[in-house]
């Protein structure tokens, strides 16, 4: 540990280590701190919920399957999207000498030693194999959404509807949580990009994220309108 402690060098350390834990952390403030339910997030997850009871009561849903429909093409255009650039950054790797070469001439570029260029690389290649995992299982849980929905009854009792309502919604939930880590990580991926220049930068640009994030999760103009009258 010291070894690698001595070869990354203090900074980089530093910086490798706000990045996980802004992260983690903020993955758990956003998710299930006490805060949570104040966000966009939890809000969004009441408004399935919503939605699954008003689906039961009515018995065409073209419309519902339509509404899924748009949700599973956006994750899967993520998904596909994330390939790509899996495999854009496993071409970088293999070619590492001569990126180092490239972006050695770059402004405020720090010289780092080969095995500190692979961990960035590994880091930046590693938040989108994440975020890839993440929507692939987004993708599938939207599948047993559709399948719930299609298998669901008209529903006009209040007690047998809340409680069918309450799975479909849970699916649908669970679904969206993992598009919006996804997408998390794909904001994270942009932070890290920063560390290939320098490690103050990525320890900014982590910390810029992280407040973009907050505001678009906790006090955007949005989730105001989303939210409406449910405070």
């Amino acid at each position: 540990m010291e070894a690698f402690l001595k070869t990354l060098g203090l900074a980089d350390a530093l910086a490798l280590l706000w990045f996980v834990v802004a992260w983690v952390g903020y993955g758990w403030y956003s998710e299930r701190s006490r805060w949570a339910r104040d966000g966009l997030q939890d809000a969004s997850d009441r408004q399935r919920l919503a939605w699954a009871k008003q689906m039961l009561g009515r018995e065409m849903r073209m419309t519902d399957a339509a509404l899924v429909g748009n949700l599973m093409q956006s994750v899967s255009f993520y998904a596909n999207t994330t390939i790509y650039i899996i495999a854009g950054l496993l071409a970088v790797l293999g070619t590492l000498d001569q990126v180092i070469s490239l972006t050695a001439d770059l402004p405020f570029a720090r010289a780092t030693s080969r095995a500190v260029w692979e961990l960035k690389l590994l880091l930046l290649l590693g938040s989108f194999v994440f975020a890839y995992f993440k929507f692939t299982w987004s993708l599938r849980q939207f599948n047993l959404l559709s399948i719930m929905i299609g298998a669901s009854p008209v529903l006009k009792a209040c007690a047998e509807r809340d409680a069918e309502a309450q799975r479909i919604g849970t699916v649908n939930s669970l679904a969206g949580d993992e598009f919006n880590r996804g997408i998390r990580a794909y904001y994270f991926g942009l932070a890290a990009v920063a560390w290939f220049i320098q490690p103050w930068l990525f320890i900014g640009l982590t910390t810029v994220i992280v407040a973009v994030l907050y505001r678009r999760d906790f006090a955007s103009p949005a989730l105001v309108a989303f939210r409406g009258d449910e405070r």
